[in-house]
């Protein structure tokens, strides 16, 4: 383990080093200071890239309120009203779901409609087009699912729709440059080359947590195919396309930073209620926000695939990340988090 520790806070370095996951991070800021910024393993199966601080690692979901930020800075410029119908903004969008409907999960669209190859996650113009022309799972506004692949292209083009910018640009122009934030999706190759290579706990860990045939959890993350498959996430095809709401590449500094600057009101408010019910893609209670779970002990935040997450802790004035390469363990982030209670007790 790399990094720096502040005064007090050795034993969240300790839950962090309890067990290496063979590359991955954690950030703390308290009051937007870093007091655990630390890392440890490698970039790569064969261990001949060791991480450090420019490693860059698909966050998955935890990528997710970095869209929703995007579309509440239109909303705070008088751009985009949330209530507003998303068709006002993206006439050819034919479900009849409202802008604060795709923030919240509740648009009824968490698959995409047309079965699609491997490579359609390049371009992005056909499966937004797909997103238009779907027919909803189910009542807009009444019940969340969360999209889990579609989040992304359902508020990138949105923005895109409204500002003009596509949404890589947008995020690295309005969010990522001015708050110095090392985060991307549709990298350049020159990016490429800093990303760690995913790999899975053990080998059948992606069907184990694939969900029952035809849920609407197995649904939403197999199509396009290739979401879970190594051979696809860790290649020049994924990591050149946007795909927002699961390819966001990142350090655990700038996914920490982005939480920091929502805390501190230099990015809109997230945590915002908007409904709490049974999720059917998660398949338990959730309190959703504006692309944020909101816990009961009012923290609130977003996990990832296999143990990434990102999430803030406002009473502690503590914004957290905690990044890894290497899928399938959850413990972690509940060893860091009973450590933080320690540190920083109520």
């Amino acid at each position: 383990m790399k990094g720096f520790i502040a005064p007090g806070f050795e034993a969240v370095a300790d839950a962090f080093a309890t067990d290496p996951r063979g590359g991955s991070a954690l950030t703390v800021l308290h009051h937007g200071t870093p007091v655990v910024d630390v890392h440890e393993g490698w970039c790569d199966a064969a261990h001949t890239r060791p991480w450090d601080e420019q490693t860059l690692v698909n966050i998955y979901s935890v990528g997710k309120p970095i869209m929703a930020a995007a579309v509440l800075l239109l909303e705070q410029r008088g751009l985009i009203s949330l209530p507003a119908p998303t068709a006002t903004y993206w006439p050819s969008f034919k479900t009849p779901a409202s802008v604060r409907d795709l923030l919240a999960h509740l648009a009824a669209l968490p698959t995409f409609p047309v079965p699609r190859p491997t490579e359609a996650w390049s371009d992005w113009d056909l499966l937004c087009g797909d997103l238009a022309n779907a027919t909803p799972e189910w009542e807009p506004g009444t019940v969340a699912a969360e999209h889990a692949l579609t989040y992304g292209h359902l508020l990138g083009e949105l923005v895109r729709r409204v500002d003009g910018r596509p949404p890589a640009q947008f995020v690295a122009e309005e969010i990522a440059a001015p708050l110095d934030l090392d985060l991307a999706f549709a990298l350049s190759t020159q990016d490429q080359s800093r990303c760690a290579e995913l790999e899975f706990a053990t080998p059948d860990w992606p069907a184990q947590m694939l969900g029952q045939p035809g849920s609407v959890h197995a649904r939403a993350v197999s199509n396009p195919p290739g979401a879970r498959d190594l051979a696809v996430v860790n290649s020049p095809l994924w990591r050149s396309a946007a795909i927002p709401a699961v390819n966001v590449h990142a350090t655990s500094l700038a996914i920490a930073r982005f939480y920091a600057a929502v805390l501190d009101g230099r990015l809109p408010a997230l945590a915002r209620p908007q409904h709490t019910g049974t999720d059917l893609f998660i398949e338990q209670e959730v309190t959703w926000g504006l692309g944020v779970q909101i816990e009961p002990d009012g923290t609130w935040g977003q996990g990832g695939l296999g143990g990434n997450a990102g999430w803030a802790d406002p009473t502690r004035a503590l914004a957290i990340a905690y990044v890894t390469r290497r899928l399938g363990d959850f413990t972690a982030v509940d060893r860091i988090e009973q450590a933080l209670h320690q540190a920083i007790p109520l």
